[in-house]
């Protein structure tokens, strides 16, 4: 039995590295591909060598992290970065099974002369293809210290529990979402078209409503965004190469999960009833798992960036003590149309699938997302609650309607008055439809804001504060 060649990796490496030959960087196809929002934050995490630590790019599958990566190449390069200081590797590719990380690395120095001194960037994509990578990538790390070393996987579970066990002080993670509402506009090129301070006065709120609603079934994956075939079968798409890769590969392989077909369940029964509230004995009797199995499940299936659970306080702002009851969002809502197709602006589940896709967008805020709380006590409910790090009483609140009735009747929001009342907040946000306004209840202001333009403006203005942090931490 032969065993693969050095010389035959060598030429996989100068495959994948077409830069080093031809000197004129990287595919265009990748090159020509809009950018992520994300790109720049990224981009200075990895010339930032001021502290030694890899970068660990994390992310559902189809998100555009290879792509991302692939731009931040060209941008190192066009920043003056030689192209013989730059490797590119994907461990997903067979001919590297079976090799060390530092076995590439010493292949890359004998190819250019390079010694552990040099000042080179190392990009391993797909490394949850390696086995125990966090050691290994924790010992390059430890051993080159003029190195940079980036790594990519869409397995997010393994990355980021594996990373904080194996890697403290040694990763910085960084985490690509689902493309934003406000990244998708961009991408269609109808940004500035349709934001702006007249959007609702001049009626071109009707024709975000409808790229809304066209986000929500297949906008949160670049690929979907320009493909025509692709949203025409986004249930081939979506589920078969995003959501049952890691249902059916991903989680089971990581963490030696026997029946697939139980996880599938239980995913199917959430993504179903994204948006609401659930109790872990309604879910197991629903997905037929046992309640010791469905709780790791979950926690698998948050790490994997599939759902995000968020927590129940009560009229008082007070946690319970054992909580049996959550609301549980899908992190893309393109998911939930991929499963049981796509929906219009005036199906039932739009109110769900909009809260959905708002929370979605503080998902990608540092921290912000995990300090979101719902409300229920027995006369009403409040959909997010920020609690206040510090003081841990709400901060802001939001209710999520896809409706303009209350902006007619806000004595339907009492329970919303009530809660902000209790709290000594003075101002409530209620999503509309399409309706933009200000309404005072009990001396409470109600400002009413279209869902689909405050989407926007949270994912927006996140994305702004990312890259702000970045900058400023560089």
């Amino acid at each position: 039995m032969r065993d693969i060649s050095q010389h035959e990796v060598v030429e996989r490496l100068r495959f994948d590295n077409p830069w080093w030959v031809d000197r004129v960087g990287v595919d265009p196809m990748y090159r020509d591909m809009p950018q992520r929002a994300y790109l720049l934050a990224f981009e200075q995490l990895v010339t930032e060598r001021s502290v030694t630590r890899a970068v660990i790019l994390m992310g559902p599958r189809r998100v555009g992290k290879t792509v991302m990566v692939y731009q931040t190449i060209q941008r190192l390069m066009d920043a003056g970065v030689p192209p013989a200081h730059i490797l590119y590797v994907s461990l997903e590719t067979p001919l590297y099974t079976g090799l060390g990380l530092e076995q590439i690395l010493k292949l890359f120095h004998g190819l250019f002369g390079h010694d552990r001194h040099a000042d080179l960037y190392l990009f391993f994509d797909e490394i949850q293809y390696l086995r125990q990578w966090e050691l290994h990538l924790k010992s390059l790390v430890d051993s080159y210290r003029a190195h940079k070393f980036i790594a990519t996987g869409s397995a997010a579970a393994a990355l980021r529990l594996k990373s904080r066990e194996s890697g403290a002080g040694r990763f910085t993670e960084f985490l690509l979402p689902p493309l934003t509402f406000a990244e998708y506009l961009n991408f269609i090129k109808r940004e500035d078209e349709l934001i702006g301070p007249t959007t609702v006065e001049s009626g071109r709120i009707l024709e975000l409503n409808d790229e809304f609603v066209r986000y929500l079934n297949f906008g949160g994956y670049p690929e979907a965004v320009f493909s025509p075939q692709i949203q025409a079968e986004s249930s081939r798409y979506i589920k078969s190469d995003i959501i049952d890769k890691v249902l059916l590969r991903d989680l089971p392989s990581l963490y030696g999960i026997s029946d697939i077909q139980e996880l599938n369940r239980l995913f199917t029964v959430i993504a179903y009833n994204t948006g609401d509230e659930v109790s872990l004995e309604g879910l197991a009797k629903s997905s037929g798992v046992a309640k010791n199995t469905l709780k790791r499940y979950l926690e698998y299936l948050e790490a994997a960036f599939l759902i995000r659970r968020v927590n129940r306080i009560d009229q008082h702002a007070r946690r319970f003590t054992r909580a049996t009851s959550f609301k549980v969002y899908l992190t893309n809502p393109s998911m939930r149309a991929a499963l049981f197709g796509p929906v219009t602006a005036d199906n039932e589940v739009m109110g769900r699938l909009a809260e959905t896709a708002i929370f979605s967008q503080w998902f990608h805020a540092p921290n912000t997302g995990e300090r979101i709380s719902y409300a229920r006590w027995k006369q009403g409910e409040v959909d997010l609650v920020y609690l206040d790090p510090q003081t841990h009483k709400p901060d802001w609140i939001v209710e999520v309607k896809w409706s303009d009735r209350q902006a007619e009747r806000p004595e339907e929001l009492d329970a919303v008055v009530g809660f902000v009342k209790q709290h000594g907040i003075q101002e409530a946000l209620i999503t509309s439809r399409s309706v933009e306004a200000q309404k005072i209840r009990q001396e409470v202001t109600l400002t009413f804001s279209p869902a689909a333009l405050y989407c926007y403006s949270v994912g927006k203005n996140i994305v702004t504060f990312v890259v702000h942090v970045n900058k400023k931490a560089k």
